[in-house]
């Protein structure tokens, strides 16, 4: 009886550790983008999380896009950004004090680090 008491109470933690965790992904993270031609672009995202749905912003130079589709599991997230009639696909995990995002636009696919703007 101890031992299952015992066990329930670690999960919960567990659990309510890894929400915390999420919580701490809502504000604003910036980083760049650098292509395979060279040319860097800055990021700058709003993220705003509500249970497991993910919305906010990006800011580009077209001004703020809304994130559509988002999605949070556990530390892992996606969400989509349209620009005209082009879908990116943002996919991606949160870290304490960091977010690595893979940006998928026609077939190609691109790695970066966001951090937390101060």
């Amino acid at each position: 009886m101890k031992r299952t008491f015992l066990t329930s109470a670690l999960l919960i933690c567990c659990f309510l550790a890894s929400f915390a965790a999420i919580a701490d992904f809502s504000g604003m993270w910036t980083g760049t983008l650098k292509t395979d031609t060279g040319e860097v672009y800055p990021l700058l995202y709003n993220f705003k999380v509500d249970g497991d749905k993910l919305t906010g912003t990006a800011k580009t130079p077209k001004g703020d896009l809304p994130i559509d589709d988002g999605k949070v599991t556990g530390t892992d997230f996606k969400f989509t950004v349209m620009l005209g009639n082009m879908e990116i696909e943002h996919t991606g995990k949160f870290y304490d004090d960091s977010v690595g995002v893979d940006i998928a636009v026609n077939g190609t696919k691109a790695h970066t680090t966001l951090l937390r703007k101060k």
